[in-house]
Protein backbone atom coordinates (compact mmCIF):
# COMPACT_ATOMS: atom_id res chain seq x y z
CA UNK A 1 0.00 0.00 0.00
CA UNK A 2 1.44 3.35 -1.09
CA UNK A 3 0.54 6.35 1.06
CA UNK A 4 1.47 9.99 0.71
CA UNK A 5 2.86 12.17 3.50
CA UNK A 6 3.43 15.92 3.22
CA UNK A 7 6.83 17.60 2.90
CA UNK A 8 8.82 16.41 5.93
CA UNK A 9 11.21 18.61 7.93
CA UNK A 10 14.09 17.44 10.12
CA UNK A 11 14.82 20.34 12.47
CA UNK A 12 18.06 18.91 13.87
CA UNK A 13 20.92 17.65 11.69
CA UNK A 14 24.71 17.97 11.69
CA UNK A 15 26.28 18.07 8.24
CA UNK A 16 29.94 18.61 9.34
CA UNK A 17 30.67 21.34 6.82
CA UNK A 18 32.95 23.19 7.29
CA UNK A 19 35.79 21.35 8.95
CA UNK A 20 34.99 17.64 8.79
CA UNK A 21 33.59 16.90 5.35
CA UNK A 22 35.15 13.43 5.37
CA UNK A 23 32.29 12.59 7.79
CA UNK A 24 29.55 14.43 5.86
CA UNK A 25 28.88 17.61 3.88
CA UNK A 26 25.92 19.42 2.34
CA UNK A 27 26.06 17.11 -0.69
CA UNK A 28 26.11 13.71 1.00
CA UNK A 29 23.94 14.78 3.93
CA UNK A 30 21.11 16.16 1.81
CA UNK A 31 21.17 13.06 -0.39
CA UNK A 32 20.80 11.02 2.80
CA UNK A 33 17.90 13.26 3.78
CA UNK A 34 16.06 12.54 0.52
CA UNK A 35 16.69 8.82 0.91
CA UNK A 36 15.09 9.11 4.35
CA UNK A 37 12.05 10.93 3.00
CA UNK A 38 13.10 14.34 4.34
CA UNK A 39 12.57 17.41 2.14
CA UNK A 40 14.05 20.09 4.43
CA UNK A 41 16.95 19.91 6.90
CA UNK A 42 17.96 22.49 9.50
CA UNK A 43 21.71 22.28 10.10
CA UNK A 44 23.37 22.81 13.47
CA UNK A 45 26.22 25.32 13.96
CA UNK A 46 28.81 23.29 15.93
CA UNK A 47 31.06 22.84 12.93
CA UNK A 48 34.83 23.50 12.77
CA UNK A 49 34.96 26.48 12.95
CA UNK A 50 31.57 27.07 14.49
CA UNK A 51 28.96 29.17 12.70
CA UNK A 52 28.71 32.18 15.01
CA UNK A 53 29.09 35.24 12.75
CA UNK A 54 27.72 36.82 9.59
CA UNK A 55 30.77 35.68 7.64
CA UNK A 56 30.58 32.04 8.76
CA UNK A 57 26.81 31.97 8.20
CA UNK A 58 27.25 33.35 4.69
CA UNK A 59 29.96 30.77 3.96
CA UNK A 60 27.78 27.88 5.09
CA UNK A 61 24.77 29.07 3.12
CA UNK A 62 26.94 29.58 0.03
CA UNK A 63 28.16 25.98 0.28
CA UNK A 64 24.59 24.75 0.69
CA UNK A 65 23.46 26.82 -2.28
CA UNK A 66 25.94 24.97 -4.48
CA UNK A 67 25.63 21.47 -3.03
CA UNK A 68 22.26 20.86 -1.36
CA UNK A 69 19.90 18.33 -2.96
CA UNK A 70 17.00 19.22 -0.64
CA UNK A 71 15.82 22.42 1.05
CA UNK A 72 17.75 23.68 4.05
CA UNK A 73 18.29 26.20 6.80
CA UNK A 74 21.35 26.99 8.90
CA UNK A 75 21.36 27.73 12.64
CA UNK A 76 23.72 30.24 14.19
CA UNK A 77 25.45 29.31 17.43
CA UNK A 78 25.26 31.32 20.63
CA UNK A 79 28.72 32.05 22.02
CA UNK A 80 29.95 34.03 25.01
CA UNK A 81 30.29 37.34 23.14
CA UNK A 82 28.00 37.29 20.10
CA UNK A 83 24.51 37.84 21.53
CA UNK A 84 24.02 41.19 19.80
CA UNK A 85 25.66 40.33 16.47
CA UNK A 86 23.84 36.99 16.28
CA UNK A 87 20.49 38.67 16.91
CA UNK A 88 21.02 40.82 13.82
CA UNK A 89 21.16 37.62 11.74
CA UNK A 90 17.87 36.20 12.98
CA UNK A 91 16.05 36.63 9.65
CA UNK A 92 18.79 34.71 7.81
CA UNK A 93 19.26 31.84 10.28
CA UNK A 94 17.08 28.81 10.89
CA UNK A 95 17.29 29.76 14.56
CA UNK A 96 19.69 30.35 17.44
CA UNK A 97 21.24 27.30 19.12
CA UNK A 98 22.66 27.38 22.65
CA UNK A 99 24.70 24.43 23.90
CA UNK A 100 24.19 24.28 27.66
CA UNK A 101 25.45 20.71 28.19
CA UNK A 102 28.36 18.71 26.87
CA UNK A 103 28.27 17.93 23.17
CA UNK A 104 30.51 17.67 20.10
CA UNK A 105 32.49 20.86 19.46
CA UNK A 106 33.42 23.90 21.54
CA UNK A 107 30.22 25.96 21.79
CA UNK A 108 29.25 24.88 25.33
CA UNK A 109 28.21 27.77 27.60
CA UNK A 110 29.10 26.87 31.18
CA UNK A 111 27.88 29.94 33.06
CA UNK A 112 24.26 31.04 33.27
CA UNK A 113 25.24 34.69 32.93
CA UNK A 114 26.49 33.91 29.41
CA UNK A 115 23.05 32.55 28.46
CA UNK A 116 21.11 35.58 29.62
CA UNK A 117 22.17 38.07 26.90
CA UNK A 118 20.93 35.62 24.25
CA UNK A 119 17.57 35.24 26.01
CA UNK A 120 17.35 39.01 26.12
CA UNK A 121 18.58 39.96 22.63
CA UNK A 122 17.37 37.21 20.28
CA UNK A 123 14.05 38.27 18.65
CA UNK A 124 11.09 36.57 20.29
CA UNK A 125 9.54 35.75 16.92
CA UNK A 126 12.63 33.78 15.82
CA UNK A 127 13.33 30.16 16.85
CA UNK A 128 15.40 29.83 20.05
CA UNK A 129 16.77 26.31 20.55
CA UNK A 130 18.74 24.77 23.42
CA UNK A 131 20.67 21.61 24.14
CA UNK A 132 19.79 21.31 27.80
CA UNK A 133 19.49 18.28 30.06
CA UNK A 134 18.14 17.72 33.57
CA UNK A 135 18.74 20.67 35.89
CA UNK A 136 20.16 22.71 33.01
CA UNK A 137 16.84 22.24 31.23
CA UNK A 138 14.98 23.45 34.27
CA UNK A 139 17.14 26.58 34.37
CA UNK A 140 16.57 27.23 30.66
CA UNK A 141 12.79 26.96 31.14
CA UNK A 142 13.05 29.38 34.08
CA UNK A 143 14.92 31.90 31.94
CA UNK A 144 12.38 31.50 29.15
CA UNK A 145 9.65 32.36 31.67
CA UNK A 146 11.61 35.34 33.03
CA UNK A 147 12.29 36.74 29.55
CA UNK A 148 8.83 35.75 28.31
CA UNK A 149 10.10 34.09 25.17
CA UNK A 150 9.37 30.79 23.34
CA UNK A 151 11.92 28.01 23.86
CA UNK A 152 12.51 24.81 21.89
CA UNK A 153 14.33 22.00 23.69
CA UNK A 154 16.37 19.49 21.69
CA UNK A 155 16.57 15.70 22.01
CA UNK A 156 14.67 15.08 25.25
CA UNK A 157 15.72 11.69 26.56
CA UNK A 158 14.67 11.18 30.21
CA UNK A 159 11.48 10.74 32.20
CA UNK A 160 12.25 13.69 34.47
CA UNK A 161 12.73 15.91 31.43
CA UNK A 162 9.53 15.05 29.58
CA UNK A 163 7.54 15.41 32.81
CA UNK A 164 9.13 18.82 33.45
CA UNK A 165 8.17 19.93 29.94
CA UNK A 166 4.63 18.65 30.49
CA UNK A 167 4.40 20.69 33.70
CA UNK A 168 5.73 23.80 31.91
CA UNK A 169 3.18 23.42 29.13
CA UNK A 170 0.34 22.89 31.60
CA UNK A 171 1.27 26.22 33.17
CA UNK A 172 1.09 27.97 29.83
CA UNK A 173 4.80 28.43 29.19
CA UNK A 174 5.66 28.55 25.45
CA UNK A 175 7.97 25.52 25.55
CA UNK A 176 8.27 22.99 22.73
CA UNK A 177 10.49 19.94 22.43
CA UNK A 178 11.77 17.23 20.14
CA UNK A 179 12.65 13.57 20.63
CA UNK A 180 15.03 11.48 18.51
CA UNK A 181 14.28 7.96 17.29
CA UNK A 182 17.38 6.60 19.03
CA UNK A 183 15.92 7.66 22.39
CA UNK A 184 12.52 6.19 21.46
CA UNK A 185 13.87 2.87 20.21
CA UNK A 186 17.15 2.35 22.10
CA UNK A 187 18.24 2.46 25.75
CA UNK A 188 21.29 1.57 27.82
CA UNK A 189 20.30 -2.11 27.63
CA UNK A 190 21.26 -2.01 23.93
CA UNK A 191 24.82 -0.76 24.48
CA UNK A 192 26.39 -4.21 24.71
CA UNK A 193 24.98 -5.16 21.31
CA UNK A 194 25.81 -1.86 19.59
CA UNK A 195 29.25 -1.59 21.17
CA UNK A 196 30.53 0.89 23.77
CA UNK A 197 32.15 3.31 21.32
CA UNK A 198 29.35 3.22 18.78
CA UNK A 199 26.83 3.80 21.57
CA UNK A 200 28.38 7.15 22.52
CA UNK A 201 25.81 9.88 21.96
CA UNK A 202 24.67 13.09 23.69
CA UNK A 203 22.32 12.93 25.46
CA UNK A 204 23.42 9.41 26.36
CA UNK A 205 21.16 6.42 25.91
CA UNK A 206 18.94 6.40 28.99
CA UNK A 207 17.23 3.70 31.02
CA UNK A 208 14.40 1.57 29.70
CA UNK A 209 12.07 3.41 32.08
CA UNK A 210 13.08 6.71 30.44
CA UNK A 211 12.38 5.31 26.99
CA UNK A 212 8.98 4.08 28.19
CA UNK A 213 8.21 7.52 29.63
CA UNK A 214 8.78 9.14 26.24
CA UNK A 215 6.22 6.83 24.67
CA UNK A 216 3.80 7.35 27.56
CA UNK A 217 4.06 11.14 27.08
CA UNK A 218 4.05 11.19 23.28
CA UNK A 219 1.41 13.94 23.37
CA UNK A 220 3.98 16.29 24.94
CA UNK A 221 6.46 15.79 22.08
CA UNK A 222 6.17 18.47 19.40
CA UNK A 223 8.73 17.21 16.86
CA UNK A 224 10.60 14.12 15.87
CA UNK A 225 14.19 14.95 14.88
CA UNK A 226 17.04 12.70 13.81
CA UNK A 227 19.95 14.59 15.43
CA UNK A 228 21.88 13.13 12.48
CA UNK A 229 25.46 13.37 13.80
CA UNK A 230 27.79 11.31 11.63
CA UNK A 231 31.27 10.16 12.57
CA UNK A 232 33.24 7.52 10.70
CA UNK A 233 33.21 3.93 11.83
CA UNK A 234 36.96 4.22 12.53
CA UNK A 235 36.33 7.15 14.89
CA UNK A 236 33.50 5.37 16.67
CA UNK A 237 35.66 2.27 17.18
CA UNK A 238 38.65 4.28 18.45
CA UNK A 239 39.82 4.72 22.06
CA UNK A 240 38.17 8.16 22.18
CA UNK A 241 34.89 7.79 20.24
CA UNK A 242 33.06 11.06 19.53
CA UNK A 243 29.34 11.22 20.39
CA UNK A 244 26.69 11.00 17.72
CA UNK A 245 24.70 8.70 15.43
CA UNK A 246 23.69 8.96 11.79
CA UNK A 247 19.91 9.13 11.60
CA UNK A 248 18.54 10.81 8.48
CA UNK A 249 17.95 7.55 6.63
CA UNK A 250 16.56 5.53 9.55
CA UNK A 251 14.19 7.98 11.28
CA UNK A 252 11.16 7.65 9.00
CA UNK A 253 11.43 3.85 8.50
CA UNK A 254 11.57 3.37 12.28
CA UNK A 255 8.55 5.62 12.79
CA UNK A 256 6.63 3.90 9.99
CA UNK A 257 7.42 0.56 11.61
CA UNK A 258 5.89 1.91 14.81
CA UNK A 259 2.79 2.85 12.79
CA UNK A 260 2.59 -0.67 11.40
CA UNK A 261 2.88 -1.98 14.98
CA UNK A 262 0.09 0.29 16.20
CA UNK A 263 2.34 2.40 18.44
CA UNK A 264 1.96 5.56 16.33
CA UNK A 265 -0.39 6.85 13.65
CA UNK A 266 0.42 8.49 10.34
CA UNK A 267 -1.15 11.63 11.83
CA UNK A 268 1.45 11.49 14.62
CA UNK A 269 4.23 11.57 12.03
CA UNK A 270 2.62 14.36 9.99
CA UNK A 271 2.13 16.47 13.11
CA UNK A 272 5.72 16.07 14.33
CA UNK A 273 7.62 16.11 11.03
CA UNK A 274 5.51 18.62 9.11
CA UNK A 275 2.91 20.70 10.92
CA UNK A 276 4.75 21.49 14.16
CA UNK A 277 8.16 22.10 12.54
CA UNK A 278 6.49 24.56 10.16
CA UNK A 279 4.80 26.34 13.06
CA UNK A 280 7.76 26.43 15.45
CA UNK A 281 10.43 27.28 12.88
CA UNK A 282 8.38 29.47 10.59
CA UNK A 283 8.89 27.57 7.37
CA UNK A 284 6.53 28.15 4.48
CA UNK A 285 4.16 25.53 3.11
CA UNK A 286 5.76 23.77 0.16
CA UNK A 287 3.47 23.53 -2.84
CA UNK A 288 3.53 20.21 -4.74
CA UNK A 289 5.93 18.69 -2.20
CA UNK A 290 5.38 15.30 -0.58
CA UNK A 291 6.86 11.87 0.13
CA UNK A 292 5.41 8.54 -0.95
CA UNK A 293 6.07 5.46 1.19
CA UNK A 294 5.30 1.78 0.74
CA UNK A 295 3.76 0.88 4.08
CA UNK A 296 3.87 -2.89 3.48
CA UNK A 297 7.51 -3.07 2.34
CA UNK A 298 9.70 -4.91 4.88
CA UNK A 299 13.48 -4.83 4.73
CA UNK A 300 16.67 -4.83 6.78
CA UNK A 301 18.56 -1.65 7.62
CA UNK A 302 22.07 -1.90 6.19
CA UNK A 303 24.67 0.88 6.38
CA UNK A 304 26.26 -0.21 3.11
CA UNK A 305 23.09 0.88 1.28
CA UNK A 306 22.96 4.37 2.79
CA UNK A 307 24.07 7.71 1.32
CA UNK A 308 25.70 9.07 4.48
CA UNK A 309 29.49 8.93 4.43
CA UNK A 310 29.95 7.49 7.92
CA UNK A 311 29.35 3.86 6.84
CA UNK A 312 27.59 2.60 9.98
CA UNK A 313 24.30 2.78 11.89
CA UNK A 314 23.28 1.74 15.42
CA UNK A 315 20.27 0.08 13.79
CA UNK A 316 22.30 -2.28 11.60
CA UNK A 317 20.27 -5.41 10.87
CA UNK A 318 17.00 -4.08 12.24
CA UNK A 319 13.90 -5.24 10.39
CA UNK A 320 11.67 -2.31 9.46
CA UNK A 321 8.37 -2.02 7.62
CA UNK A 322 7.80 1.12 5.57
CA UNK A 323 10.04 2.13 2.69
CA UNK A 324 10.55 5.58 1.15
CA UNK A 325 9.61 5.28 -2.52
CA UNK A 326 9.54 8.83 -3.85
CA UNK A 327 10.23 12.39 -2.65
CA UNK A 328 8.76 15.26 -4.67
CA UNK A 329 9.80 18.87 -4.01
CA UNK A 330 8.08 21.74 -5.81
CA UNK A 331 6.61 19.35 -8.35
CA UNK A 332 9.93 17.71 -9.21
CA UNK A 333 10.88 14.16 -8.25
CA UNK A 334 14.04 14.52 -6.16
CA UNK A 335 14.32 10.85 -5.12
CA UNK A 336 12.72 7.70 -6.49
CA UNK A 337 13.22 3.98 -5.88
CA UNK A 338 16.63 4.28 -4.26
CA UNK A 339 18.04 6.90 -6.63
CA UNK A 340 18.63 10.61 -6.07
CA UNK A 341 17.24 12.45 -9.11
CA UNK A 342 17.80 16.04 -7.97
CA UNK A 343 21.00 17.87 -8.86
CA UNK A 344 23.43 19.68 -6.54
CA UNK A 345 22.05 23.11 -5.74
CA UNK A 346 18.42 22.07 -6.26
CA UNK A 347 17.68 22.73 -2.59
CA UNK A 348 16.48 26.17 -1.51
CA UNK A 349 17.27 28.19 1.60
CA UNK A 350 14.10 28.34 3.76
CA UNK A 351 14.91 31.95 4.73
CA UNK A 352 15.42 33.19 1.17
CA UNK A 353 12.58 35.37 0.00
CA UNK A 354 11.07 34.33 -3.33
Amino acid sequence: MTIRLPHLIDVHVHLREPGAIYKEDWESGTQAALAGGIGTVLAMPNTQPAIVSAESLDDSLAAANKKAFCDYGQYIGGGQTNSQSAAKLAEQAAGLKLYLDQTYGDLKLDEIHTWMPHFENWPKAAPFVVHAEGKTMGTAILLAAIYERPLHICHVSKKEEILLIRAAKERGLPVTCEVCPHHLFLCEDDISEIGAGRSEVRPRLAKATDKDALWENIDVIDCFASDHAPHTIEEKDSENPPPGYPGLETMLPLLLTAVNQGRLTLEDITLRLHENPQRIFGTAEQAESFVEVEMDSSYEIRAVEQFTRCNWTPFEGWQVKGRVRRVVIRGQAAFEDGKVLAKPGFGRNIREKE
